[in-house]
């Protein structure tokens, strides 16, 4: 297949571009470099001997990504454009709607009108708002607890209702979890600019002596050691599970978590990349974070039964990976 692949530079986008090549599958790239790096275009070519075709665009801007569409006879899509700051979203609402929102809407009617059959969205566990986990692909959604969620939960409305409207638009709906590592090789990981917004990144930072210290968001949860609880998940096997859903849509509205199905604690992690890379991770614990859940990982099952498909990646390897990117010569 060929497939548009938006924010194809970024964390997840990156890696998964490199399973769809290694797949067979042909593949476009669009970013518009906000919050990833053109570097990245250049190590993709070189993990993959293939040099991939890039627009510099926003998929915001339904003129330019018509061009593209112009340009190429997609069989599919993958959307992984988008702002993604939980704490930023507060403060910048407009901005999370607009960007992402208008993107998913131009994409989808673009893909109507060409006549482009998949449509594989990066959403997030976020839009089960405050339930028990493990969380279901059919629970009824909650109201989440910031913007960006709230963004991943109405484009899921926006695809769904397309889907129903349009014969022969087909969606895979891809709640993630946690993601984290890199590709094993070091040459492709978590870059973000600025500041970053993810746990792992700040772990590798503090054992790099960039950071100080890490701080750790209550301790006081009801959890085995008083951290959150996460379903941390390996990047390269989220980006596995992209290339199955891809690769099984068929028809109409599909759901799907991502995750591994266990739950590690913010503490857990922390130890387990100090043992496993021995390296220090100094850490502070403070006051909870306005939002935070307790607890929250994935029922797995359907992934599996549906798409044949499970993480194989455990903990070890995700701290083993992040770790050597951060080290790695970029």
């Amino acid at each position: 297949m060929k497939i548009l692949v938006t924010g194809g530079l970024g964390f997840i986008g990156s890696h998964t571009v490199v399973e769809l090549v290694e797949s067979g599958h042909e593949v476009v790239i669009v970013d518009n470099l906000v919050n990833s790096k053109i570097e990245v275009l250049d190590r993709l070519s070189d993990l993959t001997g293939v040099e991939l075709p890039f627009y510099q665009v926003d998929v915001t801007v339904e003129a330019k990504v018509r061009e593209i569409f112009e340009a190429h006879g997609f069989d599919g899509v993958i959307h992984f454009a988008g702002l993604k700051a939980v704490g930023e979203s507060v403060s910048k609402p407009l901005a999370y709607y607009y960007n992402n929102l208008v993107s998913t809407m131009v994409l989808s009617d673009l893909c109507v009108e060409y006549g482009v059959g998949k449509f594989v969205f990066s959403s997030s566990a976020t839009v089960y708002g405050e339930q028990a986990s493990p969380l279901r692909e059919d629970f009824e959604l909650k109201k989440t607890t910031n913007p960006y969620g709230e963004t991943k939960a109405m484009s899921e409305r926006i695809l769904a209702d397309a889907s129903v409207a349009h014969d022969g638009f087909a969606v895979s709906l891809l709640r993630y979890f946690n993601p984290v590592g890199a590709h094993e090789s070091g040459v492709i990981g978590e870059d973000p600019n600025g500041i970053p917004n993810n746990l792992m990144p700040f772990v590798t930072k503090v054992a790099k002596g960039e950071l100080e210290e890490l701080s750790v968001f209550g301790d006081d949860y009801n959890t085995p050691d008083g951290t959150g609880v996460r379903d941390y998940i390996h990047v390269v096997d989220l980006a596995k599970g992209h290339v199955k859903a891809i690769e099984a849509l068929g028809e109409g509205v599909n759901i799907y978590n991502l995750g591994t199905g266990e739950g590690t604690s913010v503490l857990e992690l922390v130890h387990a990349f100090q043992e496993v890379n021995e390296v220090a991770v100094p850490y502070r614990i403070g006051e909870r974070r306005p939002g935070d859940l307790a607890v929250c990982y994935a029922a797995v099952d359907k992934a599996a039964a549906e798409l044949g498909w499970r993480a194989e990646l455990g903990i070890e390897e995700m701290v083993r990976d992040a770790w050597r990117f951060e080290m790695g010569e970029r």
